[in-house]
This record gives C-alpha cells, structure tokens and sequence, in this order.
C-alpha cells in the first residue's frame, strides 16, 4: 500500500515537472527542406508523356496551347486546338518552376535560381536551349502556409537546391511569448522572320515579355533579360524592385508590380534598367493588378497569410504616373486574379465565383454577373474565348452578349 501511495506521489510530481518546464514551450509546425545537389537539380529536366497534376499553378496561353505549371516542379502543356475538347500532351519536368513566358516559339522558364529556355517550335519535339544558371538570387522557397517555423539543418547554400518540404509538430522555445516567424532566406550567388508572337499570362504572372525584354520579378529584386537573340538570353540588370513583391503586369511602356502593401510603377523608357516612378501604398493584402487606360485594377485578399480581414476590388487612377490616387472600393469575398476584355472586368473571388462587373465607368464599375458554381483562381481574357483556372479545373468560356457560357471544363488531376 506505502509503495503504491509513493508512486502516485512520483507521478504527480512528474507531472507538475513537466508542466513547469513546458511553460516555455510552444507546440510548432515547422517545415524541413526536402533537399538535392545542384548537379542532380540540373539533370532532372525532361520531357515526358503527360501526367497528373499534383499542385495547379498559374496558366499561359500561346497559340494553340495552355501551359499549366504544377507548383515548384514543372508545366503540363495542353493541346486547345479544340476548346470544348483540350488534350493534354506532353509535360516538362522543371524542378524549382513558377512561370513562364513565350516568345516566337522559344519557353523561358524559372528553375529556382537559373532561367532555362526550350524550343517549343515541334511540340512533339520539344529540347533544352540553354540554362542560365544562378541568375536569380532569391527564388520562392515555397514553404508551406502551415509552416510556423523553418529549420534550414545543414543546408549547403552553394551546392543544394530546396524541392520540396516536410512538415512536422514539434515543441520550441517560445521568443517572447510569440511563435518564431517564418524566414525568407537570400542566396547569395553570382549571377527574325514571321510576324512575332508572344504568349499571354494571368494577372498572378511574374514574367513579362516586351519586345527585346525579358522581366522577372522576385520577392524585391527584378533580372532583366536581353532577349534579342532567343535562344541565348543574356541578363543585363538586376536591381531592387521594392518588397513582397507578388505579380508583374506591362503596359503602354511601364511595369506595374503588385505587393502585399501596393503597387510599383517602373518606367522602361531604358528598356535593360526600369526607372521607379511611383507607388500606391494600401494595407497588407495579397495583390494581383492589371491595368487599362488610365485606370490600375487590384484585387486584395484579406486573412489567412494575407494581411488583413477585408477583401476588396480597388480602382486606382494612373492617369498621373507619378502620383495614382485611390479611385473607389468595392467589397469582394475572397478574390485573386483578373482580367479585362474590353468593357467587362473579371474577377476571380475564390470561392464565390467568377465576377463579371460593367468598368464603362471606371470610377463606378458596376457587378453585372456572378458565377458562383466555380472555385475561380485566375483568368486570361483572349480573344475569342476566356481561359480560368480555380481548384483542379481549367475552364473555358465563350463570350456571349451578357456574359460568358461555359465551352468546356477540364480536370487537371
């Protein structure tokens, strides 16, 4: 009896210990790096038959194609000849991959920290041109949303490459009282004929082609490709671009970058170094943007890693570059992109739907039309037809006299 009481006693005390000491201790979700050498990082592109798609990404049209990037490791390329009937046909495997852009037949591509190029001219043929290596100094880790905190271990820096994550419930020391923040890690590396045709993105897109120029755009830097000779692009410039930066849109000569607290306006009157001009300052939110006349279009969504609460649709009059002003607000659900096909403006808002609203009047654009039976992600507005991408579909849509009707549906897993 005497041993049993001194047991409960040891057990209580145990417990009590441990209370104490946990007391510091915060249960934290935190993401390792799933690592390979730079060496195999650079053999593993290929060219395959199609597969399933794991993560959908962002959407490219060019010509008779539809790229869809599968998040960090590669594109499926979609035959869309035939809109109602889209056939996957091949997938190119780039590990590190979050856009593109086309340009005359030639795919340029991010693989973390180098540009890769592919000769897209035989689709059924398609092969590696070339790889500029290290001339990104910071590419999207990719870390999880979950993810509270980040353990790097041993990482090599100069010769590993991040592919992927595993994310794991362990206990850490609490740093006053708060969660250890998630780290964004630098790395520090060195760095004719037919009519031209060049592809077309959505409004998340980080790439932009103009003319001669390749523009891509990191978390706060921009590269700026000579891309003259297309199957040798030559990186003229990088150069700070402001911070958090989330989405790239051009027009009418100047960039327009979109944050998570505004926008930036570049001139690229000196094409191979893009002049700052201005920004728009607004609360954190995530922030595509596409522009129109002398009117900047943004979405911004609110919550989750986004910022604030609120979610809105803003207006913002550029008609002065170097001073835009906030035009008007309208309250959205859970937007991401957009895009404009001449008087209609579409706005992806998530869960609820595509929004279709009347922008005659840009400073009173009017909700003319809701799809609310879709999750919406994305959209390019074409010229005969409009291509969207939410959850696992890509969807495409006629323009009809009050609005889009659906063409066909198409399921990318």
């Amino acid at each position: 009896m005497k041993l049993k009481y001194l047991f409960l006693s040891l057990f209580f005390i145990s417990i009590w210990s441990c209370d104490e000491k946990d007391l510091d201790l915060e249960l934290v979700q935190v993401a390792t790096p799933e690592l390979m050498t730079k060496t195999d990082f650079r053999n593993s592109v290929a060219i395959t038959v199609p597969k399933n798609i794991e993560k959908v990404g962002k959407i490219y049209a060019y010509k008779n194609y539809i790229f869809v990037s599968d998040v960090n490791k590669g594109v499926h390329v979609i035959d869309n000849s035939n809109p109602v009937l889209p056939k996957a046909i091949k997938y190119i495997n780039i590990p590190g991959n979050e856009d593109i852009s086309v340009k005359d037949d030639f795919l340029y591509a991010d693989s973390a920290t180098d540009l890769v190029v592919f000769d897209i001219s035989d689709i059924n043929s398609i092969s590696l041109v070339e790889r500029l290596e290290d001339v990104f100094t910071i590419y999207n880790y990719n870390i999880p949303i979950e993810a509270q905190a980040v353990d790097y271990g041993k990482m090599d820096y100069e010769n590993e490459i991040i592919v992927g994550w595993k994310v794991t419930s362990e206990w850490r020391k609490k740093i006053d009282n708060r969660l250890i923040a998630v780290e964004i890690i630098s790395n520090d590396v060195a760095f004719n004929s037919a009519e031209s045709v060049t592809g077309q993105g959505g409004s998340l897109a980080r790439f932009q082609i103009v003319e001669n120029y390749l523009y891509t755009v990191g978390n706060y830097q921009m590269a700026i490709f000579n891309i003259q000779s297309l199957s040798s692009p030559v990186l003229e410039n990088t150069q700070n671009a402001g911070w958090n930066i989330e989405t790239m849109f051009q027009a009418n000569g100047y960039l327009y970058l979109g944050s998570t607290n505004g926008m930036y306006i570049y001139s690229i009157e000196n094409p191979s170094s893009p002049e700052y001009v201005s920004e728009f300052t607004h609360w954190e939110g995530c922030d595509p943007v596409i522009v129109d006349g002398d009117y900047a279009y943004l979405t911004l969504r609110g919550g989750n890693d986004c910022g604030q609460e609120e979610s809105v649709l803003e207006v913002i009059d550029i008609s002065d570059k170097a001073a835009p002003i906030l035009a008007n607000r309208y309250e959205l659900q859970n937007p991401y992109g957009l895009g404009i096909k001449e008087n209609t403006l579409f706005v992806c808002d998530g869960t609820s739907g595509l929004k279709l609203f009347d922008k005659v009047d840009p400073l009173h654009v009017k909700l003319t039309k809701t799809y609310g039976d879709v999750q919406a992600k994305d959209v390019i507005p074409l010229e005969s037809n409009l291509l969207m991408v939410g959850g696992n579909t890509l969807y495409q849509y006629k323009y009809i006299e009050k609005g889009v009707e659906l063409l066909s549906s198409y399921t990318l897993k």
